[in-house]
């Protein structure tokens, strides 16, 4: 489950050799899913390796009995589910990539809704097609799952108002292109009211990418907006949308800037009981005889406060709740092993190579925690989404360079945006504040134990 608390529910939680070990071919497994304060999109999906890749959903949270939306009510709503797609099986394009200790192919297409589009070889008769009627509203329901992209969308001639944001209310934000990354939903309205000659206009997608000599798929992914009734010609070519540049990284973050929770805040912004300030870098690990598809014959890796992390022989919430020792620690570090100009290019070369680690950090419930993701150069600077698991979020800060917080008051303490994934900007900094809940009776656990932060 992606964006769904599970209250004293964990092990429906789904990650693998975290709150279970991973469904084994031909096996079963029965979630109970438990809703509590979620409403709009979520979305759910597999979470072993790269299954998520064909094997996710969207999951549509209506309004208590008796309550009604807190925007106007649509004609119609309609599921837009990014992805990618590959030639080849998904498991070979994991085995290769692993393998080779290098980045994983490209795709070889975006799709919405699990079609290319128009710009594909070989696919424009399954485009997919929203018919509307002019003067209705309709309720985009949008996932993004793809695998590594963070995707501009936009629909041509037409603005989008954006009323939630993973399973959250939003004060409605009117934008011509929104900006949604891996793992997050967006519910947004959509007014047919173009005046005429109304006809067809393609909805567009494109990433936004902006690491330094980092490949990645530069197709655009298309669906069509089609008014009925105007009688205009299946055969006529759709008007394309103007998107952001791939690397415009004012436009992406002045999207992201802008949201807003709509729902009073649930708990006390102005203080926490525990910080946790962690980096998020792309490292390396040697190789024999340099052999490896990474910078200088290395095999990549990932980490925060430089420690990678490693997949337990048992999952981690077996292991709690049966006190089975050496599975995990407990001592994941509250902040960096080295404080250094994290954003500099002149870097310090021994934290190119983490520690390999299962770590978690342990917190006590009801209390409030303050997390910091800065981003480094290590490797190659990009833009981190992190995704916190069976928790929504206050985002309360953003910016670029490196976190001070003498310098860098927190940006939103009245109405900061609610969710479970931020992306942390190329880099930048980003600060979260949650609150641990009920998750076990006494304590919880907050990095890879009940629940996960990961990239």
């Amino acid at each position: 489950m992606h964006g769904v608390k599970q209250p004293r529910n964990p092990r429906s939680d789904g990650p693998a050799y975290i709150t279970q070990c991973p469904i084994q071919p031909g096996d079963s497994f029965n979630y109970m899913i438990i809703f509590s304060m979620e409403v709009g999109t979520i979305w759910c999906h597999a979470h072993s390796d790269w299954s998520r890749a064909t094997v996710h959903g969207a999951i549509v949270v209506y309004p208590k009995r008796g309550t009604g939306y807190p925007f106007p009510t649509p004609h119609e709503e309609v599921p837009i589910i990014f992805g990618e797609w590959w030639k080849e099986d998904i498991m070979q394009v994991l085995n290769e990539f692993v393998a080779s200790g290098g980045p994983p192919r490209d795709s070889d297409a975006y799709t919405i809704n699990g079609q290319p589009g128009d710009f594909y070889p070989c696919s424009s008769q399954d485009t997919f097609k929203l018919n509307v009627t002019y003067r209705k509203r309709y309720l985009l329901r949008m996932v993004n799952a793809a695998m590594n992209e963070i995707l501009f969308f936009k629909i041509a001639n037409h603005s989008l108002t954006v009323v939630a944001s993973d399973g959250s209310y939003t004060k409605p934000l009117t934008k011509d292109y929104v900006v949604i990354s891996t793992g997050q939903a967006l519910d947004c309205l959509l007014e047919s009211n173009h005046v005429p000659p109304r006809g067809r206009y393609y909805m567009a997608a494109r990433a936004y990418a902006t690491g330094v000599g980092v490949p990645f798929d530069n197709t655009t992914t298309t669906g069509i907006v089609q008014y009925n009734g105007d009688f205009v010609s299946t055969n006529t070519t759709p008007v394309l949308p103007s998107l952001p540049y791939y690397n415009d990284t004012t436009a992406a973050f002045e999207f992201i800037g802008s949201l807003r929770s709509l729902d009073p805040i649930l708990f006390q912004l102005n203080k926490y009981d525990t910080r946790i300030y962690s980096t998020v870098s792309i490292n390396t690990f040697p190789c024999q005889n340099n052999s490896c598809a990474g910078p200088n014959g290395t095999s990549l890796a990932a980490g925060m406060n430089n420690i990678s992390f490693e997949s337990p022989r048992i999952d981690i919430l077996q292991a709690y709740y049966n006190h089975i020792n050496g599975v995990y620690g407990t001592q994941f570090p509250t902040e960096p092993p080295l404080y250094y100009n994290f954003t500099s290019t002149d870097l310090p070369l021994f934290l190119l190579t983490p520690k390999r680690a299962t770590e978690v950090r342990m917190l006590e419930y009801n209390s409030t925690v303050e997390m910091v993701f800065q981003g480094t150069e290590l490797v190659s600077a990009l833009d981190h989404p992190m995704h916190l698991h069976g928790f929504n979020f206050y985002i309360v800060g953003r910016g670029f360079g490196n976190f001070d917080e003498k310098k860098d008051p927190l940006n939103n303490l009245v109405d900061p945006p609610f969710r479970n994934t931020v992306l942390v900007p190329i880099n930048g900094w980003a600060t979260i504040r949650s609150m641990v809940y009920a998750l076990s009776s006494r304590t919880s656990t907050y990095m890879g134990d009940e629940h996960g932060v990961h990239s």
